[in-house]
């Protein structure tokens, strides 16, 4: 019997980025949900809660830190990756106070550091 895939939410508002953080994560072997924008996100965990979340900080509708807000990552025992290109200390100290595992600039992030991330993220959580 084969595992079933881990499931990660993308929550990113620009296309062009959802779909390469996906299109990557896809052919990983990840299933891979996608939101754009915080509020649509938590619609979609009601439904399909996720193994990881992969959040955006600034997005219309509702941001990153409000999702962290709502959702409460600690609670749910989900890793949330913020992956940003905001690289206050501020705004870094902020979501990991909010219940994010991981905070990483899209700037200087590629491909192979993602994965490799999310591997680490999900290896760990349920060991």
């Amino acid at each position: 019997m084969t595992k079933p895939k881990k499931h990660i939410l993308v929550v990113e508002d620009d296309v062009t980025l959802n779909d390469a953080f996906s299109t990557v994560l896809a052919k990983e072997g990840f299933r891979v949900s996608r939101a754009f924008n915080g509020q649509e996100a938590l619609g979609l965990l009601e439904s399909e809660p996720a193994d990881l979340i992969l959040l955006d900080i600034i997005m219309p509708v509702m941001d990153g830190e409000e999702f962290l807000k709502r959702y409460n990552p600690r609670a749910k025992q989900v890793p949330v990756v913020v992956f940003s290109n905001l690289d206050s200390q501020n705004s870094i100290d902020k979501v990991y106070e909010l219940g994010a595992a991981h905070y990483m600039l899209k700037a200087w992030a590629s491909p192979k550091e993602l994965i490799s991330m999310v591997k680490r993220l999900l290896s760990s959580k349920h060991n």
